[in-house]
């Protein structure tokens, strides 16, 4: 009898990918066929070299090279729904890393990861597709690496990732995707706003989960998840959460009124 394949080799091997649309199918497949793998949380796996797998577009330069992006003209709307498409992409990958990079997690973390990988391909899916209407496709623009350095920065510790990539880096998409969707509106772009109230919805899931994660990590190792967050932050050179925040939906995510106030009182 045929053994199952196992679980964290399926989501490396999938990470390892560099078609978007092929990565895409293999993380929905992870999520959808989670029972049907082999998980072992002890099992140590070798990095290989130049990960993720992406494209050889877009071209990734210093954040600060990104010009500014606005609605309101058909180039500046495709270049800012490019770079939403962009954080998408990077997003699956991440949520690939934490399945087969973290080992001696309880299989609760493994399925989590595993379905936000599957929800940020459905994400990025649907903001290529209305790129594509627009004339243009993922890689026709200049984009940044910040989501992926936090994420290599974080390798070592599931604590700080957990901290650093989900409850802070994707925390800011709750903060930022309202705003987002009203320049989009104001720019008649009706389908923008719908494929953005999708990812918000699903991004407070996700931002739950690293909070949850992070919390559970905190307790096993005696720390309080308050004072240890700013160490943290300035540990790994991650950027501090500025206001003004969504409250309701941190608070939907998980926060704590403790940490929102905390939060206030470092940005």
């Amino acid at each position: 009898m045929t053994s199952p394949p196992c679980l964290r080799q399926a989501a490396l091997r999938a990470l390892c990918e560099h078609d978007p649309a092929a990565k895409s199918a293999l993380a929905t497949a992870l999520h959808e066929g989670f029972d049907g793998f082999a998980l072992d949380p002890e099992a140590r796996l070798e990095e290989p070299p130049a990960l993720p797998g992406r494209p050889d577009l877009p071209r990734l330069v210093d954040p600060k090279q990104v010009p500014m992006r606005s609605p309101f003209t058909p180039a500046g709307r495709a270049a800012l729904l490019h770079a939403v498409a962009h954080i998408e992409f990077n997003a699956i990958n991440l949520a690939l890393d934490a399945v087969w990079r973290f080992a001696g997690m309880p299989p609760a973390f493994y399925r989590d990861w595993a379905r936000v990988a599957a929800e940020e391909a459905l994400h990025f899916g649907l903001v290529r597709a209305h790129l594509q209407g627009l004339g243009h496709d993922y890689g026709d623009f200049d984009a940044h690496d910040g989501l992926w350095l936090m994420t290599q920065r974080t390798a070592g510790d599931v604590l700080a990732r957990m901290a650093l990539v989900p409850r802070t880096l994707e925390a800011r998409g709750l903060d930022a995707t309202p705003p987002m969707q009203e320049k989009f509106r104001r720019a008649g772009d009706a389908r923008a706003v719908e494929i953005l109230a999708v990812i918000l919805r699903d991004e407070v899931g996700h931002v739950a989960v690293g909070n949850r994660w992070y919390r559970w990590l905190c307790a096993q190792r005696g720390l309080d998840p308050i004072a240890l967050y700013p160490e943290l932050t300035e540990r790994y050179q991650a950027p501090r959460p500025r206001p003004p925040f969504n409250h309701a939906a941190r608070l939907a995510a998980e926060f704590t009124q403790a940490e929102l106030l905390a939060l206030e009182q470092q940005g």
